[in-house]
């Protein structure tokens, strides 16, 4: 049973009229009489009754009616997704945010991909650590990631460049500062992201102390920057993030500006077999940072 056959007995059955309905398919009449009874042999059932002044549906070809649009409805409905596919309109989508974007550049992502792509499943997964992201890139858990600062090799692409600020208890004596120097908090102990290869913000924190001319004497880890944040809180120490944090909004922490500010990238980095959604998303991405 070929598309065409049905096709033509849909616009025969509307039009109820072989010149009408050879006209809109653009077919001779001839044509259209040979496909309609090819179509009738193959069924073995007539669809119409001919007379020289009416064609009309028997009961075979009013039933059959019903199954024709219900194919042919199926068929415009894959073309429409396959084509959607193709485009970037639709399709699956996982996205890795290091922790620190998880607070401000996830919830705009959400809502602008929401907007702009209906048809595109998003997966986001935040609070994660830039080796994590690197890793899930290569097993295909992410086809996206956010992360700091990009791996050499990996053709991330830069998107911005945060400043560190302080986080210091609320009661700290230089809560109330505009701004201070790194080297006011040489005494302090320091909340961190894990250290080794596991976060790059925990080197680049202690390469901005070396700078200033002290070495933390103790350091508290945290996996999470809002448990990072919670301890200084707390008041287990002092901390120094990237300056969207900010947005984090939790209680009982003073975020100070520093004089000569560390600053640290952030960066999108994409599968190198990125499908055309992901690579709509990551332009959604980019426009977000």
């Amino acid at each position: 049973m070929e598309l065409r056959h049905l096709r033509s007995f849909a616009v025969l059955a509307e039009e109820r009229h072989f010149g009408r309905a050879a006209e809109r398919l653009h077919l001779a009449q001839p044509a259209l009489s040979q496909q309609v009874k090819q179509l009738e042999r193959e069924l073995g059932v007539e669809l119409f009754t001919r007379t020289t002044r009416r064609v009309d549906l028997t009961e075979a070809g009013t039933r059959f009616v019903g199954h024709t649009r219900a194919v042919l409805g199926d068929v415009d409905r894959a073309r429409d997704d396959m084509a959607a596919l193709a485009s970037g309109h639709a399709g699956r989508v996982s996205v890795g945010f290091v922790g620190t974007a998880t607070y401000d550049v996830l919830p705009r992502v959400a809502q602008e991909v929401r907007r702009e792509l209906p048809g595109v499943e998003l997966e986001l997964r935040g609070e994660l650590l830039s080796p994590q992201l690197v890793a899930g890139l290569a097993d295909r858990t992410y086809d996206l990631a956010l992360l700091r600062p990009p791996e050499p090799g990996l053709g991330a692409r830069t998107l911005r460049t945060e400043r560190l600020v302080a986080v210091l208890p609320a009661q700290h004596p230089l809560a109330g500062r505009r701004r201070i120097s790194l080297a006011a908090l040489k005494d302090e102990a320091f909340v961190m992201h894990p250290s080794g290869h596991r976060s790059s913000i925990h080197a680049r924190v202690l390469e901005a102390c070396a700078s200033a001319g002290f070495q933390p004497a103790s350091v508290l880890e945290a996996s999470e920057t809002a448990t990072l944040v919670v301890f200084v809180a707390a008041g287990l120490g002092v901390a120094l993030v990237p300056e969207p944090v900010r947005s984090l909004g939790l209680e009982g922490v003073a975020y100070v500006a520093l004089t000569d500010a560390p600053t640290i990238d952030l960066a999108l980095a994409a599968r190198a077999d990125a499908s055309p959604a992901a690579r709509q998303v990551a332009a959604i991405v980019e426009r977000c940072v």
